[in-house]
């Protein structure tokens, strides 16, 4: 089950929360509010704003690619993230998008409005181009500057979870939420069988990364799940030591199948029965597809096969999930073929109508 309501997630999280409203987690990818200039520039009775031919102040003024609903500090203000708490149950984690050079406020936001910060979890990619611009000056050749001199790869993703009433069994008894669902995360191993003790499994690597579990009576469930996650690019993937032969994308999906993630998906198993490869094998998941956008001609689709996977992570079975800046709805359809309901907000009509087309086939 799902739905979509059109407005102000501010407007519309108060409305939950007055008719008693209480969801189970919180999975969203809201603006990174990537410029400085849009307050300064980017008033809609503002004269154009250019610099020199290039119109770069003008372009920045509208956001980013153009989005003026990028502009302003929505995602930076603490009562923006209270009004999210008001809607969770005790223990309730969220999971929220953010950009590389934003992260930083959008993290003191969270906090500020009470929640309890955990590591973040980091999105490895190969897609990200540099934006940096040459000096133009003589014996300067190969210097850059700008704000994205450096070719982005990494995008940080903020979890933090509502303080749990009592302790953590407590918590669930009472509330039902305020934990992870770590086995069904974890990343298969490719032979299925225990190690020993003292080993990691599967992979007879030694203790690589520390991704794997020493428990052996556990072991036979999978690599515990981790805080770094990658697009399968080969980039990302030659930045990874190998061992064994064979570069690995078997186990947790194909960059060139479709998108899958952690054991969902399409496998290309050419590490060998003895499960050597690149240590990349544990955090992958491909960039949005043509497919994971169904349409939608939203700037920050993200992939499927992601949202699942975190949507998987942090709700309880039967849970409720909701995503204040729903975007193309991706979040809302990684809920329900998951088996969870979900709620999403979005103040853009166009967005609006995506989310509607891409979950006809869902029941609401």
């Amino acid at each position: 089950m799902w739905d979509v309501l059109e407005g102000d997630c501010l407007d519309v999280l108060a409305r939950l929360a007055a008719d008693g409203n209480q969801f189970d987690a919180c999975v969203t990818d809201p603006p990174y509010h990537l410029t400085s200039t849009v307050k300064r520039f980017g008033a809609a009775n503002a004269a154009p704003a250019q610099f020199g031919t290039d119109g770069a102040f003008a372009r920045a003024s509208k956001g980013f690619m153009g989005r003026q609903w990028d502009g302003g500090d929505t995602s930076f203000r603490p009562e923006t993230w209270r009004r999210v708490w008001d809607v969770l149950k005790p223990g309730a984690y969220v999971v929220v998008f953010g950009g590389s050079r934003t992260y930083g406020r959008l993290q003191v936001a969270i906090e500020g409005a009470g929640f309890i910060t955990h590591p973040m979890i980091g999105w490895l990619f190969g897609q990200g181009f540099p934006k940096a611009h040459r000096l133009e000056c003589p014996d300067a050749e190969g210097f850059r500057y700008g704000l994205q001199s450096l070719k982005p790869a990494l995008e940080p993703i903020y979890m933090g979870q509502k303080p749990m009433h009592g302790t953590g069994t407590e918590n669930w008894l009472a509330h039902g939420c305020g934990a992870l669902n770590i086995n069904a995360c974890r990343i298969e191993a490719a032979d299925k069988t225990p190690a020993p003790v003292g080993h990691y499994s599967a992979a007879k690597i030694g203790t690589i990364g520390h991704t794997g579990i020493r428990d052996g009576s556990a072991d036979h469930l999978g690599r515990w799940p981790a805080n770094l996650i990658h697009d399968g690019s080969d980039e990302v993937m030659e930045a990874f030591a190998a061992y064994g032969e064979g570069r690995a994308r078997g186990n947790i999906g194909s960059s060139k199948g479709g998108g899958g993630m952690y054991g969902h998906g399409a496998c290309t198993n050419d590490f060998g029965a003895g499960d050597s490869g690149s240590a990349a094998r544990f955090f992958y998941c491909a960039k949005a597809t043509k497919s994971d956008r169904a349409g939608s001609a939203h700037p920050t689709v993200k992939p499927l096969a992601l949202m699942r996977y975190l949507t998987r992570l942090i709700t309880p079975p039967g849970g409720v999930v909701i995503d204040p800046f729903a975007g193309s709805g991706t979040t809302l359809q990684a809920a329900v073929e998951e088996g969870f309901c979900a709620v999403g907000i979005e103040r853009e009509a166009e967005y609006v109508a995506d989310i509607r087309r891409r979950m006809a086939a869902f029941p609401s």
